[in-house]
């Protein structure tokens, strides 16, 4: 009787936290938790850039930008689903609002960011040819090339075509690695969006010869 009178309690509780989340329309600068059930290496921050559009591996771009969380859910999961061999269950929460919109006298808005988690920062590590090696600290959601632009940048001899992310599972004991074409985005290519993770390792190689 007692555990049914606290699930009762917890249901009451939550209720308007969910409606709060469903009513709740995105906005640029808000960050997204995206939790992808059978790929765990597609779970991410999302931040929605300037332009109402959030980026994810797979997928590309997305319009994020005045969605509810609901339809932008349904939307990656339809855009992924042909990676996989059935629909993937995907998981979208809101983990950040931006700075307008927690402060506009909005129940719904005001509702939903008493419920998210505070916005904070991760360890990463930077090794070779970087100005400031060693470890740093950066804010939740920074992607590889915020990364590049705004720690102390590389030195002359680094190897900006064969940049490498170290990513290690330790659930798992492997590791990841990423290769990152810095010259390339330099010089007008598209930037993949890669989003830092607590642990990740950045290492910039020496420059070869007549690279």
């Amino acid at each position: 009787m007692f555990r049914t009178l606290i699930g009762l309690l917890l249901a009451i509780c939550l209720v308007p936290a969910a409606m709060a989340q469903s009513a709740y329309r995105i906005q640029s600068g808000d960050v997204l938790q995206l939790e992808v059930l059978e790929d765990p290496s597609l779970n991410r921050s999302l931040l929605v850039l300037p332009d109402g559009n959030v980026s994810l591996p797979l997928v590309g771009s997305v319009k994020a930008s005045g969605q509810s969380l609901e339809a932008l859910r349904s939307k990656i999961a339809g855009a992924l689903a042909p990676n996989f061999a059935a629909p993937p269950t995907v998981f979208l929460t809101v983990g950040q609002l931006n700075a307008t919109t927690s402060a506009v006298n909005n129940a719904a808005a005001q509702a939903a960011a008493a419920n998210v988690a505070k916005y904070g920062t991760i360890s990463v590590y930077a090794l070779g040819e970087v100005n400031n090696p060693g470890k740093i600290d950066v804010d939740s959601g920074t992607t590889l090339l915020q990364f590049l632009a705004s720690t102390g940048g590389l030195t002359r001899f680094a190897a900006t075509k064969r940049i490498q992310l170290r990513r290690a599972d330790s659930k798992t004991g492997t590791e990841t690695v990423y290769h990152y074409n810095y010259k390339a985005v330099q010089g007008g290519a598209k930037a993949p969006v890669i989003v830092l993770r607590a642990g990740d390792v950045i290492v910039v190689p020496e420059r070869k010869l007549f690279e």
